[in-house]
């Protein structure tokens, strides 16, 4: 038996994967670009911008929930209400701007998302369509308009499709320029790719490459930022129910090559149903999209606005007794995962490690880690079969040996060998896979070793959930989810 002279209760702020969130987190206002096709017909009449609703639902998201941008969609026809290149019609423009300008009292950031899908009318813009120029020319009058308001985000186009990247790209180019040179030299601009945005393709594709080339007229990359959508159900249309992935692959293929060029993604739209499928998989999604918070500067949820609650989608509120209500999707995997975050404002953290050492505890081995996310709820505590001790950050407890509560934990399993993968005890089957630090341990409560009861604190520790895990007879205790264990 080991004989340990202090026990160590180690506070870790080591990764992004642990404590980071993105710097924005938004939900779209939708309704201005009803009546879209994704062959860029956008009938100006169909669009239903919800003046009504929408100024609350923003006050709302912003006040109550702490989100700080709005994403709101049109779609070119409305704005210029005839011909590509028309001037903005006022009395559209006006309609439109009152939803920006609720946004913007606020005090959050507005998205303008021109949502033609690179296309008026049937045509591509730049391949057949309407000319660079025309597209250059409309950016540069509505850039105008808000060039003084530094919380302006211009989205140039979503969703491109079945085109030439490396036309499109110089499409784009013309567009960044004329913004520019509208005034508008600081505001973020989103560069979106081929094949619907997708995070699945936008390095296969060759868009991110084609688009992370363009510059601002001084030649600087300054808030260029790559555009990404992604969806979970099988095509990637956010048209099903069912979700079939939580995306973490391809987010991890985005943010490696972002890493890799020294730049930064906007996840500008993403969203899933509330089938029971979705709520592990878009929670997770958007619990490794803030870890990676220092190439993913913002994360956008899809939509509310004028969709009903019965839209499969839907994110709009509810009213309850005179004040409105998220959706239980909202809450859990949108605002949570945020909310438990640490803002890094898109930097890695500093490396801290801090070591508090307690009263000398004989013949026994300990290790605790708490808060791997900033949950009270998230808690690891394993043992070489000796008495355990857990101490949850954030409260005080007296913790007995009974479940080892893991919900909602970020399992690093890249820090694993597979041979410790192995022998966690998995209540559903097999060990969670070598899925680097987005892996997401989900497992039914299993009850741990029976193990003595050790006074830590006074009140009780948290339960939160079912998931949880038992952690048997571990080895390379020195690195195990990367905590230091000081033993004499």
């Amino acid at each position: 038996m080991l004989t340990m002279y202090y026990s160590a209760f180690v506070s870790l702020a080591l990764l992004p994967a642990v404590f980071a969130k993105v710097q924005f987190l938004g939900v779209a206002i939708a309704g201005g670009e009803f009546g879209c096709q994704i062959d860029g017909t956008c009938p100006p009449g169909a669009a239903q911008l919800p003046l009504k609703d929408g100024p609350a639902q923003i006050n709302h998201f912003v006040k109550d929930d702490g989100i700080n941008l709005l994403r709101i969609p049109t779609s070119w026809q409305f704005l210029v209400n005839g011909q590509p290149g028309d001037d903005l019609d006022t009395s559209n423009l006006s309609k439109y701007d009152q939803l920006v300008q609720s946004c913007l009292d606020t005090g959050a950031y507005c998205m303008i998302d021109i949502h033609n899908f690179a296309r008026w009318d049937g045509q591509i813009i730049g391949q057949g369509g309407p000319t660079d120029e025309q597209f250059a020319s409309f950016w540069g009058k509505l850039a105008g308009k808000y060039a003084t308001n530094d919380k302006i985000v211009f989205e140039l186009m979503n969703e491109p499709h079945d085109l030439d990247v490396a036309i499109w790209a110089q499409t784009c180019q013309k567009a960044v320029t004329a913004i520019r040179e509208a005034g508008a030299t600081s505001q973020m601009i989103l560069l979106p790719g081929t094949n619907f945005d997708s995070a699945a393709t936008l390095v296969s594709s060759g868009s991110a490459d084609a688009l992370l080339a363009i510059t601002n007229p001084d030649g600087s990359t300054d808030n260029l930022l790559l555009d990404i959508h992604k969806y979970l159900d099988e095509d990637n249309s956010g048209t099903h129910a069912a979700c079939t992935t939580n995306n973490i692959d391809a987010f991890t293929i985005a943010a490696r090559y972002l890493r890799a060029k020294g730049r930064k993604g906007f996840v500008s739209e993403t969203g899933a149903s509330s089938d029971a499928s979705c709520v592990t998989t878009f929670c997770a999604q958007n619990t490794f999209i803030n870890a990676n918070s220092d190439v993913f500067t913002g994360l956008v949820g899809w939509g509310a606005g004028s969709f009903t609650k019965s839209y499969l989608l839907s994110l709009t509120p509810s009213s309850q007794n005179g004040r409105l209500v998220d959706t239980p999707l909202m809450k859990q995997c949108l605002l949570a995962p945020w909310n438990n975050g640490r803002s890094n404002n898109g930097t890695i953290p500093t490396p801290t490690l801090t070591v508090t050492r307690s009263t000398p505890t004989a013949s026994t081995t300990i290790l605790t880690i708490s808060s791997l996310l900033p949950t009270p709820t998230g808690l690891l505590t394993a043992s070489l079969n000796l008495p355990s001790l857990s101490a949850p950050s954030n409260s005080s407890s007296t913790t007995s040996a009974s479940t080892i509560n893991t919900s909602n934990v970020l399992i690093l399993t890249d820090t694993f060998p597979q041979s410790t993968m192995t022998t966690l005890a998995i209540a559903t089957g097999t060990p969670p896979p070598r899925s680097g630090f987005g892996g997401l341990l989900t497992a039914q409560s299993v009850p741990a070793p029976t193990l003595p009861v050790v006074s830590a604190s006074s009140t009780p520790a948290p339960t939160g959930g079912a998931d949880a895990v038992a952690a048997g007879k571990l080895t390379l205790w020195s690195c195990v989810l990367i905590a230091a264990l000081s033993l004499v």
